[in-house]
């Protein structure tokens, strides 16, 4: 074989080498750029997974929905710190005073319509924010669900971006499941009724009170009686007062005119006398108004029937399984 050809057979093979190993390095190439994009795709999904499993688990949905719930059965109610302050008396002596005694009623008033406005915006976002985290759950779990590998990391900007806004979410849906402080410019209490002494800086907060909710178990009717018990029991030293509401149930067909009654009860059983046998009777229970109630739009209901006959009203007070017509028991 002569010179030039023994070069050209050798070039000829180096062709071919270069020409395979470039092929080989762009295969392993392609491979690595798999590997590494489905290496961030799982650590991407991965994220997104566990904030579903974790913030916006549905258990942990579903509590803050219960919490929410129960809010907005609550009372609202003003409260003031500090309660008594110091005021000049008619002989020019300093004397504690309860701040309810000695406060402007249409100041009073006013704040206590700052604290209603509050309240029903708050309940109206927890709402919102609500509806918001359970909409981007769906959104997030079918976008995890059917999402391919390289759809899914195309769009990971615009993602994190709404993970993020839905933790922020959820962490305002926390901090306004608790009653806030009042910001208000209103004085409550003038300086002539201080007597001259020094004005106290005074600041207003809400609290709540859970909603009373009969006892079905605990509640029934007699004869011409029922006997009423509801939770919650009332846990202050004071006895505390609940407004009960009485009506006959009648119908279209029925002629006799209907009839209701408001009475205020300090007592946790407690009996409604002078009914008519064989009725239905409608009763509803609530907190009684205060001086420093802001807020309350949900009472508790039952229905009860009396018994027919004198003999069934003697099995009464040993009796607590007897016949009784109720509404359901409201989730609180």
């Amino acid at each position: 074989m002569g010179r030039d050809t023994f070069q050209e057979h050798l070039q000829g093979q180096g062709s071919h080498s270069f020409s395979g190993l470039c092929q080989s390095f762009t295969t392993l190439t392609k491979e690595q750029d798999d590997n590494a994009s489905m290496e961030q795709y799982l650590k991407n999904k991965n994220l997104v997974l566990d904030f579903l499993r974790s913030d916006l688990s549905p258990h942990h949905l579903q509590y803050h929905s219960n919490k929410v719930h129960l809010l907005k059965k609550c009372y609202f109610y003003l409260k003031f710190e500090p309660r008594h302050v110091c005021v000049r008396d008619q002989n020019n002596m300093m004397i504690f005073a309860d701040i309810l005694q000695i406060a402007n009623p249409c100041q009073l008033q006013k704040i206590k319509k700052v604290g209603k406005n509050q309240t029903e915006i708050q309940l109206a976002l927890l709402t919102e924010l609500l509806e918001q985290l359970e909409q981007g759950r769906e959104e997030l779990s079918r976008y995890v669900e059917i999402c391919d590998v390289e759809t899914f990391l195309s769009q990971w900007d615009l993602n994190i971006k709404r993970v993020l806004k839905l933790s922020m979410f959820f962490n305002k849906l926390i901090s306004l499941e608790e009653p806030r402080k009042l910001h208000v410019k209103h004085s409550l209490v003038s300086q002539t009724r201080l007597g001259g002494a020094l004005h106290p800086p005074i600041s207003f907060s809400l609290y709540t009170k859970k909603p009373p909710i009969f006892d079905r178990i605990e509640s029934f009717a007699c004869q011409t009686w029922a006997q009423l018990k509801w939770f919650p029991e009332s846990q202050e030293l004071h006895l505390e007062r609940w407004q009960l509401e009485i009506r006959l149930v009648t119908d279209d067909s029925q002629t006799e005119p209907g009839y209701s009654q408001i009475q205020e009860v300090i007592s946790n059983p407690c009996v409604i006398n002078h009914l008519l046998p064989g009725r239905l009777y409608e009763f509803k229970v609530r907190r009684s108004d205060t001086h420093t109630l802001v807020y309350s739009q949900w009472h508790d209901c039952i229905i009860l029937k009396t018994k027919t006959h004198p003999e069934d009203a003697k099995e009464a007070p040993s009796c607590s399984l007897m016949k009784r017509l109720t509404r359901p028991n409201p989730s609180v």
